[in-house]
C-alpha cells in the first residue's frame, strides 16, 4: 500500500488489560484499530518500566495490522536487533535518549523495520530537521513520557512547524499523549495524521464488550477527519 496522510488510530496497549494482551489486541483491531502501539519504557529514560522485546513477540502473534513499537529507553541501539526479532513493523526512538540519533535510525533501517524519531514536549521541531530524509515517522510527545493517562500538552506550533519542515516526503507525523475526541481536532489540523490513544479508546470497554473500544476509536476519527473535510 502506498503512503497516504489518512487518519491513522493507533491505540496503546499500555492501558489494556494486561492479563489477555492477546484477546485486547484482537478486539481493538476488530473495532478499527488502525495500528498497535506498544510502548517500552526502561525506568531510566522515563520513569516506569514496562515490556522488553520478549513480550513484544508474544503481542506478535496476534497483531495483524502494524506493530508500532516506541521506545522510551537509553540507550536504544543494543536493543534494535532484538526488537526487530520481536517482529515491530515501526521503531520509534528518541532523539533526546543518546548522542548519535542518526547512527540509531541508520541501524533502525538495516534492521529491516521503519524508523521512526519521538520529540519530549521540550525539544524543538528544529532537532529533526537533519534527519527527515531517513525516516519514516515523527512522533510528537504531547505529554511528558512515562505514565498513560495525562493531560494533553497544546503543542501545535511544533506540529505545524514539522509539517511545512517534512513538505512532501513520506513521513507520518504521529501524536502520542493525551488524544481525545476534544484534543483530536487540533493535531489533525496542524498536520498529525497517526494518533495514538490509550485510555481514551479503552475506557469504559473490556474484551467482552469490545463495542466501546470500537466506539472510542469512531469518536476520535470522526473528531480528527471532520476537521479535513
Amino acid at each position: 500500500m502506498g503512503f497516504n496522510r489518512k487518519i491513522r488510530i493507533a491505540p496503546s496497549i499500555l492501558s489494556a488489560d494486561f492479563a489477555d494482551f492477546g484477546r485486547e489486541i484482537r478486539a481493538i483491531e476488530a473495532q478499527g484499530a488502525d495500528w498497535v502501539h506498544v510502548d517500552v519504557m526502561d525506568g531510566h529514560f522515563v520513569p516506569n518500566l514496562t515490556f522488553g522485546p520478549p513480550a513484544v513477540a508474544a503481542f506478535r502473534r496476534h497483531v495483524q495490522t502494524v506493530m508500532d513499537v516506541h521506545l522510551m529507553i537509553a540507550p536504544v541501539d543494543p536493543y534494535i536487533d532484538a526488537y526487530a526479532q520481536a517482529g515491530a513493523d515501526i521503531l520509534t526512538a528518541h532523539v533526546e535518549a543518546g548522542p548519535h540519533i542518526h547512527r540509531t535510525l541508520q541501524a533502525i533501517r538495516a534492521a529491516g523495520m521503519k524508523a521512526g524519531v519521538a520529540l519530549n514536549p521540550g525539544t524543538p521541531a528544529e532537532s529533526v530537521a537533519h534527519l527527515l530524509d531517513m525516516v519514516d515517522l515523527v512522533c510528537v510527545m504531547t505529554v511528558n513520557p512515562g505514565f498513560g493517562g495525562q493531560s494533553f500538552i497544546d503543542l501545535t506550533g511544533k506540529i505545524r512547524a514539522l509539517r511545512a519542515m517534512i513538505g512532501d516526503r513520506p513521513i507520518h507525523i504521529q501524536i502520542d499523549g493525551g488524544v481525545t475526541p476534544r484534543t483530536a481536532p487540533l493535531v489533525a489540523q496542524a498536520g498529525a495524521d497517526v494518533l495514538v490513544a490509550g485510555s481514551a479508546v479503552f475506557k469504559g470497554g473490556s474484551v467482552d464488550s469490545a463495542e466501546v473500544y470500537g466506539a472510542n476509536i469512531r469518536a476520535i476519527r470522526v473528531a480528527a477527519e471532520g476537521t479535513l473535510v
